[in-house]
């Protein structure tokens, strides 16, 4: 048997300075030798800022996790976070598991299918 979790987490960017300010400091962590300066030519771009981020805390907001619910319970459409120091409106996350996906992720080695989250036809559908 097979087990995918397949998992979406949204985030607005609500101030891109704090953004990349939280970037480059999230960067100087990993790497306590780099200057200001040096931060600053690492992470030059939203798509630096998120794998820096990614990189030090496993998710992006990781902190909001448990306070993102979707729907009944959560925030209202079009509502937005502006005051977290790192830029960053938590804007939810879903998770789907996926029972039998009839090859995992392993099995294509370098070759990725064109679309890795793609949910399998089921037999007959």
């Amino acid at each position: 048997m097979t087990i995918s979790i397949r998992t979406r987490r949204d985030v607005v960017v609500v101030n891109p300075d704090r953004f990349l300010a939280a970037a480059r400091q999230a960067l100087r962590d990993r790497n306590p030798g780099l200057t200001d300066a040096e931060a600053a030519e690492a992470v030059a771009d939203v798509h630096d800022a998120i794998h820096a981020l990614l990189d030090r805390d496993g998710a992006l907001a990781a902190d909001a996790v448990d306070g993102e619910a979707v729907g009944i319970g959560g925030l209202l459409p079009g509502t937005r976070v502006s005051d977290r120091p790192d830029g960053l409106s938590p804007a939810g996350w879903l998770q789907q598991v996926v029972l039998d996906d009839p090859q995992p992720l392993q099995d294509y080695g370098c070759f990725l299918p064109a679309d890795p989250f793609a949910v399998p036809r089921t037999r007959g559908g």
